[in-house]
């Protein structure tokens, strides 16, 4: 049965053939349409990542994660001690970066906060990718990061490396590879079970903390095929249509800082102690 919308407020293990494809990835200067390529042959490592991503996403499993995670009994950590964590993990599925995870927090946040966005928006873009500890407690990159996706439903031809679905057993079953699948027309983002990773998880540990705007962003920045492609648009519902935007704006932070320079993450820590301690305890459930 649907549930009611919230309402809005004003590594670790890195195989040796990433690892080399990376390793001269950073620079300056990038185009927008340099973003976002993805080329199984130029980018082995990346497309070995989005096999097993969309291998292994089933229903099923979703539903399992999700009953596991949103309980938050992972213990407590506060935000910088997941941030720090986060040094070690290069994300796999991610084809223009190679920095360290906090420093793609603060490019990401450092250009929201340059176009003077509200601090809560600045917040949002730091802790937007601590979801990933879920390396931490021993999950597979392809169940932590990449591009999310409806699991109960057809997959549209919209998403990155769609023909990898075949190997999905969710293929072969016909009730989930309808239009609607097992939700119904325009009801809502908040009842699809996206593809776990990241986004879903961080979207539950700070619901409590951040306003709604953040949360929308939290959840749904990795889901290019609905937000950069237009697929899936018969299940939104009013409060989607109304909350796209905040998706929209947030996205170019996330995506198009990652050419910017390094930030200097010692001289900017004070003011993301600052910041962190307006919004979030000092320890959160996780």
């Amino acid at each position: 049965m649907a549930t009611t919308a919230p309402k809005t407020s004003d590594g670790l293990a890195i195989e040796d053939s990433w690892g080399d494809f990376v390793a001269g990835r950073y620079r300056e200067g990038k185009s927008e349409a340099e973003f976002r390529v993805y080329d199984a042959a130029a980018q082995p490592g990346v497309a070995e990542f989005y096999r097993l991503n969309h291998q292994f996403q089933t229903l099923e499993f979703v539903l399992a994660k999700e009953k596991e995670y949103f309980a938050l009994q992972k213990g407590k950590k506060s935000i910088w001690e997941a941030a720090e964590y986060l040094n070690t993990l290069v994300d796999d599925s991610d084809p223009d970066t190679d920095l360290t995870q906090i420093e793609h927090l603060m490019q990401t946040s450092e250009a929201i906060r340059a176009d003077g966005h509200p601090r809560w928006m600045i917040l949002t873009g730091f802790v937007h990718d601590l979801g990933k500890v879920l390396c931490l407690y021993g999950e597979p990159q392809w169940a932590v990061v990449g591009d999310t996706f409806p699991v109960g439903c057809a997959y549209s031809e919209k998403i990155v490396f769609p023909e990898y679905f075949a190997a999905n057993p969710d293929s072969a079953k016909p009730e989930l590879q309808t239009k609607y699948g097992i939700y119904e027309s325009n009801c809502g983002l908040h009842n699809l079970h996206l593809s776990w990773g990241h986004d879903a998880y961080m979207g539950h540990v700070a619901r409590n903390y951040l306003p709604e705007e953040a949360l929308y962003m939290l959840r749904y920045h990795s889901f290019y095929a609905w937000h950069q492609q237009g697929a899936y648009e018969h299940l939104m519902s009013e409060y989607d249509k109304q909350m796209f935007p905040w998706v929209k704006k947030f996205n170019p932070y996330d995506l198009y800082s990652k050419g910017a320079a390094k930030p200097n993450v010692k001289e900017l820590k004070p003011y993301y102690d600052d910041l962190i301690a307006e919004f979030f305890p000092a320890q959160i459930d996780w």
